[in-house]
């Protein structure tokens, strides 16, 4: 029996190990989804990276071997769940082959779906009532997530114009007007939206219908009159 005993302890060292791997190899993505709800939750000022620890199951030092700081772990957290999808996003445009309304169309219901839906649309809640506080985070959102953003939509602009769909515009304060109706509905979710009462609710899907009818009416070209 003892030969028994000697064959079964490696496979349960083995097994042990396998297990701490997938650990370890899950704790960034542990960190990152506890950082988030706990920034969208408390504000990043409010925000203790102990709690972000507590939460993700592992020690402040654990959680300082990933991310060194706590505005490291934030950028973290806006590459992971916004700014790193830009290359696929600009990927989508490059291979959309309806009109440009289409595009328009397609731009914001999937930005509501895939982001607005999210915890990761409270990160813009988040970046403007503390931008002023921590302006080294304000100036990395900027860069990192509007300015990227600004260009997409003027993108999207540019190519209605050059088909003739759109008639000619300030591309940058064209985006403009394509984004605000999408923030606002972001800070909408995460500040008045939880307040309010059920007949003062915002219907998502019916509040960006109701803005791309606006956008388009003022972006699209004019038909020439018959009379």
């Amino acid at each position: 029996m003892p030969s028994a005993t000697t064959h079964s302890q490696p496979q349960a060292s083995t097994d042990g190990q396998a297990r701490r791997s997938r650990r370890k190899g899950a704790r960034p993505g542990e960190l990152l989804a506890a950082a988030l709800d706990l920034f969208v939750e408390k504000g990043f000022a409010a925000t203790r990276v102990e709690e972000v620890a507590e939460r993700a199951g592992v020690s402040k030092g654990t959680l300082f071997l990933y991310f060194p700081s706590k505005e490291e772990l934030f950028k973290a957290v806006v590459r992971e769940n916004i700014s790193g999808r830009f290359a696929e996003w600009n990927e989508e445009f490059d291979r959309f082959d309806g009109s440009t309304q289409e595009m328009l169309r397609y731009c914001l219901f999937n930005w509501w779906e895939r982001l607005g839906t999210t915890k990761a649309s409270g990160i813009p809640k988040l970046v403007m009532s503390e931008a002023q506080n921590f302006p080294e985070l304000a100036s990395f959102y900027q860069h990192e997530v509007m300015q990227p953003a600004n260009t997409l939509i003027q993108r999207i602009l540019q190519r209605g114009v050059a088909r003739g769909e759109f008639r000619p515009m300030d591309l940058t304060y064209g985006a403009y007007l394509v984004l605000a109706p999408m923030l606002f509905l972001a800070l909408w979710k995460h500040s008045l939206g939880p307040c309010c009462s059920a007949q003062a609710q915002l219907d998502p899907q019916s509040y960006l219908a109701a803005q791309l009818d606006m956008l388009l009416h003022g972006f699209c070209a004019q038909t020439p009159s018959t009379h």
